[in-house]
C-alpha cells in the first residue's frame, strides 16, 4: 500500500489526521534519512499492518537497505527497551533499577546509520511506547549531539501523526463493522 492510498483510506471524521499525514514528506527540517527512517520505525511501531505496509513504500524509495533495516531494528529494539525500562521506572520497588538488564542491545552502539538518526527514530518509537526513562535517555543523546529542540520536536510530531493515522483506520473499522 502507498503513502497516497493510506491518505485515501483516512475518514472525513479524521481529515486532520490525513492532512497532518500529507504534511511528513513535506518537512525540510530533517535529513533524507531521519526523515523517512522516522517514517518506517513510527509505522511498524503502531502495530498496524496497512500503516506499517505504507510507511515501509515509502521509506523503501526514500532509504538504502542499511537504513531500512536501521530503522526497522529502532522499531524492535525499542518494543523491548519500552517494555522493560518503562516497567523498571514504574515499579514500586526501585531495587529493579539496579539489577543488570540481562538484554542485547548491541544494534543500539552499532546501527550501521548516523548514531543521531538512529537516536531520532527510537525516541520517536519511545513516545509512541509510552517510555518516559527512554525517552529521557534518547533525548539527552541527542541533544548532547547538538540536535535541536525543534528536530527532536519534530520527530515526536511525526510519532503522534503516525500513530494517529492507525488510531483513525482502526476507529473507522469499528464504525464500519456496527
Amino acid at each position: 500500500m502507498s503513502f497516497d492510498t493510506l491518505k485515501s483510506k483516512i475518514p472525513d471524521f479524521a481529515k486532520d489526521v490525513r492532512l497532518n499525514l500529507s504534511s511528513l514528506a513535506q518537512d525540510e527540517t530533517l535529513s533524507e534519512q531521519q526523515k523517512y527512517g522516522l517514517i518506517l520505525a513510527c509505522g511498524i511501531a503502531t502495530r498496524n499492518a496497512e500503516v506499517a505496509a505504507a510507511c515501509e513504500a515509502e521509506a523503501k524509495a526514500k532509504l538504502s537497505p542499511v537504513a531500512l533495516d536501521a530503522a526497522r531494528a529502532a522499531a524492535s529494539i525499542m518494543a523491548m527497551n519500552n517494555v522493560y525500562y518503562r516497567f523498571v521506572h514504574l515499579a514500586s520497588n526501585k531495587e529493579y533499577g539496579t539489577l543488570p538488564a540481562k538484554l542485547r542491545m548491541n544494534v543500539i552502539g552499532n546501527p550501521g546509520v548516523d548514531k543521531v538518526d538512529f537516536e531520532l527514530w527510537s525516541l520517536a518509537v519511545s513516545a509512541i511506547n509510552g517510555c518516559g526513562m527512554c525517552i529521557d535517555a534518547h533525548e539527552k543523546v541527542l541533544k548532547d549531539a547538538g540536535l535541536p529542540t525543534a528536530t527532536v520536536q519534530t520527530a515526536v510530531r511525526f510519532a503522534a501523526i503516525i500513530q494517529s493515522a492507525a488510531v483513525a483506520l482502526e476507529a473507522a473499522a469499528l464504525a464500519t463493522a456496527a
